[in-house]
């Protein structure tokens, strides 16, 4: 991964649709390079997927809240049947194990407070739950999907 590289990613993390002659001409290459890298970069996987980020207030999922989840269970089985249980519910966005104090972190969208109660409701009849504590977002005050891409972060110098 070069500094063209790290170029184009920059670029598409700001917008996937950007035509390839953009592209190409922003990172000064022909369209023919420009292409081979993306698709080197997605058939490595470093380029997931392309999606379309939404506004969650404008699609009625203004409430976000982010459940802590602490258990007594920590098998490979328990953890497998509650990862995909978990996964299943729409309004989960991010699913974490984590270390230290609490076991998982999910990150939920919902549209009002009723709404994260049906889906507490939900959450604590699926599983063994110690424990959960929800906090609820008051401010969005910065989000991003976009990945730093420092040369530091590919072990690159420029």
């Amino acid at each position: 991964m070069d500094a063209i590289d790290r170029k184009i990613l920059a670029l598409l993390q700001e917008d996937a649709t950007i035509a390839l002659n953009d592209l190409a001409a922003r990172v000064n290459l022909s369209k023919t390079p420009c292409w081979r890298r993306i698709q080197k970069m997605e058939d490595s996987g470093v380029i997931q997927r392309r999606v379309a980020l939404l506004d969650p207030g404008k699609v009625g999922q203004a409430l976000t809240v982010f459940v802590y989840l602490k258990t007594s269970k920590h098998n490979a089985e328990w953890l497998a049947e509650f990862a995909t249980s978990v996964a299943k519910f729409p309004e989960v966005m991010e699913f974490y194990r984590l270390s230290g104090e609490w076991d998982y972190f999910i990150r939920v969208a919902v549209s009002d407070i009723a709404a994260y109660d049906h889906f507490y409701k939900k959450l604590v009849q699926i599983a063994d739950l110690e424990n959960v504590t929800s906090s609820f977002a008051m401010e969005e005050i910065k989000y991003t999907t976009a990945v730093p891409l420092a040369p530091r972060c590919f072990g690159v110098s420029e």
